[in-house]
């Protein structure tokens, strides 16, 4: 370990001695999406000497450790693609990641993914996933594999979050929803919200009349998630539809991967309302570092999720400087504030007001523009690594 005697020196300059911790993370079940994104800018951001961490070790699969970049105190493990699936890391932890830390002097043992039933002392679980909680949600997918899936996962993971030393929870909303379920917890507790990648950051744009577009310069509206039954695509669409019957040059932008399901009843609702193909753009998934430059096209956003822990894909709409019409649900308010207009994102028609009252103001947008821009700047993952590792040193 080469930078081992720098940490040291590190260490010692702070009058810390020989007195300092490692930190293991299991990364087992982290393998993309939001759960990869934190991690990656966690490591990224972090200097885990400033709170007494001269290591940091973290186990997981190949294309995970990857993505992380090189540091001096970071170690990377790679574990057997064996322990794929649900069960064989539930194996993994029990009888190899317990020991594998316990062998390295792990003082804490962070697991980001919020599963973990091993016997290691000083567990802090996060919780990131907030669909096993929500029964109303769950029953969108009717009796199928994936709602056994999701009820197992509720299972394990309120046994993890109730046997866990701390909790890390995104937002209020979220613990709220997890206590509600998983019961009392005997453990620490702590908010702490995601940050933002600062390419999102996109001061507002000047807002015009909707006069000043036509179907040849069209007012683009632009919706990022990816295509499932809690995330009304369909809804929006139909909600866009009536707008176009009232002659607004809009067309709307679709970015994010789908599941197989829940992408035929959006082809099937694109072939009812837009039957030329003229103004629903289905991108598809879209690598992560391009993403912001569909933002920067965007002239409004939308996001019509009723079921989120912590909706980065709002927080990346409100810093790429839109106007925002964002579904009443789950944690919406608690993120955007006042800096939005509201709607129920199961009713077609409220989606419908709330997007013609923005379309209609161009001095409202800009004003809800200005309010939500400054509003994400508030999430930053500087802030997000100095909360996490303060809280994660207060176990020893």
């Amino acid at each position: 370990f080469q930078a081992e005697d720098g940490i040291r020196d590190l260490v010692r300059s702070r009058g810390l001695g020989d007195v300092y911790k490692r930190q293991g993370i299991d990364a087992s079940n982290i393998r993309g999406g939001g759960g990869l994104t934190h991690l990656v800018e966690l490591l990224r951001t972090a200097n885990p000497v400033l709170h007494d961490f001269d290591r940091i070790i973290v186990w997981g699969e190949r294309m995970t450790l990857d993505a992380f970049e090189d540091q001096q105190w970071l170690i990377k493990y790679e574990i057997s693609e064996f322990y794929s699936g649900l069960m064989k890391r539930t194996i993994f932890q029990c009888f190899f990641l317990t020991q594998a830390a316990q062998d390295e002097g792990c003082d804490v043992l962070f697991v980001p993914g919020g599963s973990y039933v091993g016997n290691f002392n000083n567990v802090v679980t996060m919780s990131q996933n907030l669909l096993p909680f929500q029964i109303s949600e769950l029953r969108r997918y009717g009796l199928t594999f994936f709602t056994f899936k999701l009820l197992l996962l509720r299972l394990v993971q309120s046994y993890s979050f109730r046997k866990s030393d701390g909790v890390i929870f995104l937002t209020k909303y979220a613990k709220n929803s997890v206590l509600e379920i998983a019961g009392k917890l005997n453990g620490k507790l702590c908010i702490i919200p995601h940050g933002i990648n600062p390419r999102f950051l996109n001061k507002p744009k000047p807002q015009f009349s909707i006069n000043d577009y036509d179907d040849t310069h069209p007012y683009h509206l632009l919706y990022v998630s990816i295509i499932d039954q809690y995330k009304h695509q369909w809804h929006v669409i139909e909600a866009v539809a009536s707008l176009r019957k009232m002659g607004f040059p809009i067309v709307l932008d679709l970015v994010g991967p789908s599941y197989r399901s829940s992408l035929r009843r959006l082809k099937a609702t694109i072939a009812k309302f837009d039957k030329e193909g003229c103004w629903v753009n289905y991108h598809g998934s879209v690598p992560f570092e391009e993403l912001h430059m569909y933002y920067a096209k965007a002239h409004l956003g939308i996001f019509a999720s009723s079921c989120e822990n912590m909706p980065i894909i709002l927080l990346e709409t409100m810093a790429s400087g839109l106007p925002i019409a964002c579904s009443n649900m789950g944690p919406m308010p608690e993120v955007l504030g006042e800096a939005g207009v509201y709607f129920n994102p199961e009713q077609s028609e409220d989606i419908f007001r709330a997007l013609h009252y923005l379309i209609k103001s161009p001095k409202l947008r800009d004003e809800l523009a200005q309010s939500s821009y400054e509003r994400s700047l508030r999430y930053t993952w500087e802030r997000c690594a100095v909360k996490t590792f303060t809280f994660l040193a207060t176990f020893k």
